[in-house]
């Protein structure tokens, strides 16, 4: 795979909770690669690099298999992560439309209510379990 692969196959993986970056994804290829755990395939072509495991690579995925790192994400944790980012799709569809069509009134209220709404999220955060 190239590097943008396996963002999207990361982010698959997840459930889409998990989307690494480009920052993130490439550097930590050239650690792998000067580590001697992935080298760049032969059949990289049209500027993408495309890597494969080497035999030290190999042993290190058969170790990491027994507890990959999106296994973590269990399928409540994905639901969860699906149910909030609707919502908040949801909540910005709306917020445009009172921006859009609103009065100026109304757009004040959307204010406060999106001021109140960041506070009780941080105070959610906030919460010892």
């Amino acid at each position: 795979m190239h590097g943008y692969e396996m963002i999207q196959e990361i982010d698959s993986r997840t459930g889409g909770a998990w989307r690494p970056s480009p920052g993130s994804i490439y550097p930590t290829l050239q650690l792998l690669e000067d580590e001697g755990l992935i080298a760049t395939a032969p059949d990289s072509e049209g500027g993408r690099k495309r890597f494969a495991l080497t035999e030290a690579g190999q042993a290190e995925a058969a170790g990491a298999a027994q507890a990959p790192p999106w296994a973590e994400f269990a399928e409540q944790t994905v639901n969860s992560w699906h149910d909030i980012r609707d919502a908040g799709a949801q909540a910005m569809q709306a917020l445009r439309q009172v921006m859009t069509t609103g009065t100026d009134d109304q757009r004040a209220r959307a204010a406060q209510v999106l001021d109140e709404t960041r506070r009780k999220l941080y105070a959610i955060l906030a919460e010892s379990e």
